[in-house]
């Protein structure tokens, strides 16, 4: 993956809810802005973890492997789909918005000194039930992290 652009808005994943958090950046592409998200496997899920990886599991009994869809296991590549979710991609516009954006497990080198943009109307401490990361649940449906 390309090194990411000096201009392109930083936004660290670390204990923001997915759904919030993915919105707020589909926006942020539409409008033009290349956005780069670190920490994505710390992102927050709210719910009952039990129910949604039973969730998970039955979604992913859904198509073929060699036909579609194609469900993602790496905690990177599902925030991915889920920004993707809520772009409009039947237009040429979702299309070049998608391409602006890039996610990281963890932090890269290269942006370690950069002070990342925050997310308020996303954070997870705005919540009062029961929450789990987006790393738990990846391990749960078959992701199996590399160090």
């Amino acid at each position: 993956m390309d090194t990411p652009n000096k201009q392109a808005t930083l936004v660290n994943a670390e204990g923001l809810i997915l759904g919030r958090m993915a919105s707020k950046v589909a926006k942020k592409l539409l409008n033009g802005e290349e956005v780069v998200i670190i920490n994505a496997e710390k992102t927050v899920i709210s719910g009952k973890k039990k129910s949604k990886i039973a969730e998970a599991h039955v979604f992913l009994e859904v198509g073929a492997p060699e036909r579609g869809p194609f469900h993602y296991r790496r905690p990177d590549r599902i925030v991915r789909k889920t920004v993707r979710g809520m772009l409009p991609m039947d237009k040429m516009k979702g299309k070049n918005a998608l391409a602006k954006l890039q996610i990281f497990l963890g932090v890269p080198e290269e942006l370690k000194n950069q002070k990342p943009e925050s997310v308020p109307d996303a954070q997870a401490t705005n919540l009062r039930g029961p929450q789990f990361t987006l790393a738990e649940l990846a391990k749960e449906i078959g992701w199996h992290q590399v160090e």
